[in-house]
């Protein structure tokens, strides 16, 4: 994919982040100061201390600290030094420590005290207050490691990138330097771009003397006629230092709320040229920390799902300030990165797919296509031509490797980034820790003679392709967010700053239909025992009207073959009644003759899904919604181990992944019922409202909320199934950042549709308990990860089978996770895991605070859901 001709992402500059911080376990970039051993002393112990200042607000600073050993290394570590007057350290991670007026100790806290002779570590972090500069008297085991210290560098800063103003008033930032200066300057602020009704009041010109890191307002005003959206860049610069742009919005705001304010804090920390958050494309990654493994394995590879958060993100900055420019731009970098441009020349809908099975057992695979199986015919590829003229399928493919880590690039180039990849295609059995990453566009480049093809699927013949999979969840919040989006803009008479972008969202809800249907586009039938014993579809036979697990398309490189495919396995967590609505009868119904009817048909089939998977009343976790259903059993059509049927459907515990459970996390459903919920607060369909009061009755009962802390459900257990015994229990607790949001926006959609203060008031208090837990970085909770000890699982590649990964790491059998991905290692926090599993995985597991994009966006969104409902 070229992306020469992109334009640039907004940016927003440099800034502090304001707010208390807690635990982080990977450190900013930012200034630093090094203290280093002299060569006059042995460094028996001490070889060097590096004491590095990598981010700074208002009084405010994050340091870490990298220890180097001496001649003799380190088998444990004691580290005492003196502060500045007026430095005190607020929480610190990775180090046992005390502070006795300037003095400060820590010791190392087991996995991180060994440091081979003359070598380097990041041994501890910590948050501090007041004076920033490197501290004095330093001592490593008792021995002196005091020396040199190089100033901090100073930058310059501000305190907030975006700044919103009503029309006719003022609203300010504060300026600075990030550390004591040498000399005197002055720093200006100029308009340098945009509307003129938009003025510098006061502080345009700021004098600092040499050492003054106290901050200094500049003030902005709005002309009295200023329009809501009218915005203009200014520039904030000094002598010397990188200038720094201060983006200013006309809203219309009236006073701002605190879950506003909240929301804006939110919003600045997860935007601008310095975000940690975005590659510098605007992709946003999965999470700021590389070191991660879930669905996606690394951090900064990113899901369809972080781009339809992006989007509500900046939807919700549309709401609340007037300014659309950003849900327009997550659009343009939603079609430049997210949907492949993939245009076959030919794709036949007669015969849409060749059939191969799947098996519950990764040692089956590659399972072999089976040309003689037949298929039944795709009804929507001759009306979604008809309706755009080309075969290009309008979808989200799921996941991208953003920093282009593993070095697929795009078609075999190696560099490309980001670059379309996949993980998941062996079956449920396959967990992210079996699975083998490879490139989307597959030329042979890596992986063995034929790539990564025939560890999949069995051919006579392999060539060079294309394939991508939707995730419909993703989709469908995009369209979702686009009908918000919808709404708000109207309400502001805006409708057609954001025309475009509504029409992308109705125009991808038009081939999400895709997910209605049968895997091969078989009818949905409850006999459908063996591929050959299933009818063949035609017509809409073959759908089921839910939306399934995935979808899936891909043509060979030369467009003279192709092929598309539905989804068979239905979960819980991804139906969304508020795309049906939207597309069926709320203003974003697609082009397509049938569209509009299709989506009225899922909505209400949706909404009697989830009635039937509903605990019922009387039984334990009466309310909780189970798992799912699928008419394609074990992915080969085969004999259902259940006596529960919905229309064809047979009731699946764990629809498609089963390492872990995919509906053991509570997780799927507040993503579920937060749809519904809003559908009941919009419309009053009772179905919706009873589904939403009784949810709310079971999950409040199982959390416990106050204004200072929180605890939810975090696994559940599953029992018996609809119609015969069907209960659930909460095995365990969580303090999830993202679910808590979530959970705060279902409640209060529930508070605005029914009047119920007991959930507003849990809303309340869950919002100001996770405003609690933003650390400067975003909302983040401390999360043990015993399952790291899976680094080291075994990745199938069958007997005989040899491949290389384009870094070298060497694919055959026998090979674990990590030896298929050795860049991990590099990673921040590899260390403690590396400590864990050579200690045999037991005793505490590592610890980690992860910012997952997912996580701020659901949270700041909270905050504006409550603003916008109630304040």
């Amino acid at each position: 994919m070229e992306t020469d001709n992109l334009a640039p992402p907004r940016r927003r500059g440099r800034r502090w982040r304001r707010t208390a911080a807690v635990t982080l376990p990977l450190a900013l970039v930012g200034t630093f100061a090094a203290v280093a051993a002299p060569s006059a002393f042995a460094a028996q112990y001490c070889g060097g201390v590096q004491y590095n200042v990598v981010s700074s607000w208002g009084s405010g600073f994050q340091a870490n600290v990298v220890l180097t050993a001496g001649t003799a290394g380190l088998n444990g570590w004691d580290i005492e030094w003196d502060f500045p007057a007026g430095t005190t350290v607020s929480s610190a991670w990775n180090v046992g420590w005390s502070q006795s007026g300037r003095t400060f100790t820590g010791s190392d806290v087991g996995w991180n005290g060994n440091i081979a002779a003359n070598q380097s570590r990041e041994v501890f972090g910590f948050i501090g207050a007041g004076p920033s500069t490197a501290p004095t008297g330093i001592t490593v085991n008792g021995e002196s490691c005091d020396g040199a210290e190089e100033p901090v560098e100073p930058e310059l800063e501000v305190d907030r990138a975006n700044v919103v103003v009503d029309a006719g008033s003022t609203s300010a930032i504060e300026v600075g330097f990030s550390a004591a200066t040498t000399a005197a300057h002055t720093v200006t602020t100029t308009r340098t771009s945009g509307s003129t009704d938009l003025t510098v009041s006061s502080g345009a010109s700021l004098s600092f003397a040499a050492g003054d890191t106290n901050p200094k307002p500049v003030t902005f005003a709005a002309a009295a006629g200023a329009e809501p959206g009218e915005s203009a860049v200014f520039t904030v610069a000094s002598s010397g230092y990188s200038p720094v742009q201060v983006t200013v919005t006309v809203a219309d705001l009236g006073e701002v709320t605190q879950n506003e304010e909240r929301f804006l804090a939110m919003y600045d920390q997860l935007t601008g040229a310095d975000s940690p958050y975005l590659h510098e494309t605007g992709v946003p990654y999965h999470s700021v920390e590389e070191l991660i493994v879930e669905a996606p394995d690394y951090g900064h590879e990113t899901t369809s799902e972080a781009l339809s958060y992006l989007q509500w993100l900046e939807a919700a900055y549309g709401q609340v300030t007037g300014d659309w420019s950003g849900y327009n731009e997550s659009w343009d970098i939603t079609e430049e990165y997210a949907i492949p441009g993939l245009n076959p020349t030919s794709y036949n809908p007669a015969s849409p797919a060749s059939y191969a099975p799947e098996s519950g057992d990764i040692t089956d695979y590659p399972t072999q296509l089976d040309f003689n199986a037949s298929v039944g015919a795709d009804p929507l590829g001759q009306e979604l031509r008809s309706t755009y003229g080309n075969n290009q399928i309008y979808g989200m493919h799921w996941i991208l490797d953003v920093d282009n880590a593993y070095g697929f690039g795009e078609c075999g180039d190696g560099t490309t980034e980001p670059a379309y990849m996949n993980t998941f295609q062996r079956g449920s059995s396959e967990s992210t820790w079996e699975t083998v990453a490879h490139p989307s566009c597959e030329t042979f480049d890596f992986g063995g003679d034929n790539g990564f093809l025939d560890l999949f699927v069995g051919d006579s013949q392999y060539s060079q392709q294309e394939r991508y999979t939707a995730a419909p969840d993703a989709d469908a919040r995009a369209v979702q967010v686009a009908w918000m989006a919808q709404q708000w803009a109207q309400e502001q008479g805006q409708s057609s700053t954001i025309s475009g972008s509504l029409d992308n969202a109705s125009k991808m809800g038009d081939f999400l239909r895709y997910s209605f249907a049968d895997k091969y586009f078989k009818q949905i039938a409850g006999d459908c025992i063996g591929i050959n014993n299933c009818p063949d579809g035609s017509g809409k036979n073959s759908f089921h009207y839910l939306l399934s697990w995935y979808y899936s398309w891909g043509a060979g490189m030369n467009g003279d073959w192709s092929f598309r495919i539905g989804g068979s396995g239905v979960h819980q967590g991804y139906q969304n009644v508020m795309a049906a609505y939207a597309l069926s009868e709320g203003g974003l119904e697609p082009n397509s003759p049938t569209a509009a009817s299709d989506w009225a048909a899922s909505l209400d089939q949706q909404l009697e899904f989830l009635e039937w998977l509903q605990v019922p009343q009387g039984s334990p976790g009466a309310g909780a919604i189970a798992g799912g259903a699928t008419n394609n059993w074990g992915g080969n059509y085969g004999n259902p181990t259940t006596n529960a049927e919905f229309e064809g459907l047979y009731y699946d515990e764990q629809p498609v992944w089963h390492d872990p459970p995919s509906n053991r996390w509570f997780g799927f459903q507040v993503w579920g019922m937060d749809r519904i919920a809003q559908y009941c607060m919009e419309t009053d369909d009772p179905r919706a409202c009873n589904l939403l009061d009784e949810w709310v009755a079971w999950a409040l009962s199982e959390s416990d909320i106050t204004a200072a802390d929180y605890s939810l459900p975090g696994d559940l257990e599953w029992n018996g199934e609809p119609g015969a015994g069907l209960s659930a229990s909460v095995i365990n607790m969580s303090k999830d950042p993202g679910v808590a949001g979530a959970f705060a926006k279902i409640l209060s959609y529930h508070a605005a549709a029914t009047g119920d203060t007991a959930s507003q008031t849990a809303a309340a208090n869950l919002l100001d308990a996770l405003w609690e837990a933003n650390d400067g970085v975003g909302v983040t909770q401390t999360e043990g990860r015993a399952d790291y000890c899976r680094f080291g699982d075994e990745v199938y590649i069958p007997e005989g089978w040899t491949g290389t990964m384009p870094n070298g790491d060497v694919l055959e059998n026998g090979v674990t996770f990590i030896e298929t991905r050795s860049f991990m290692t590099e990673f921040e926090g590899w260390d403690q895991v590396q400590a864990y599993i050579d200690g045999g995985c037991t005793g505490p597991a590592p610890e980690f605070n992860y910012h997952r994009y997912w996580h701020q966006v659901e949270v700041a969104t909270a905050f504006q859901t409550y603003a916008a409902l109630f304040e």
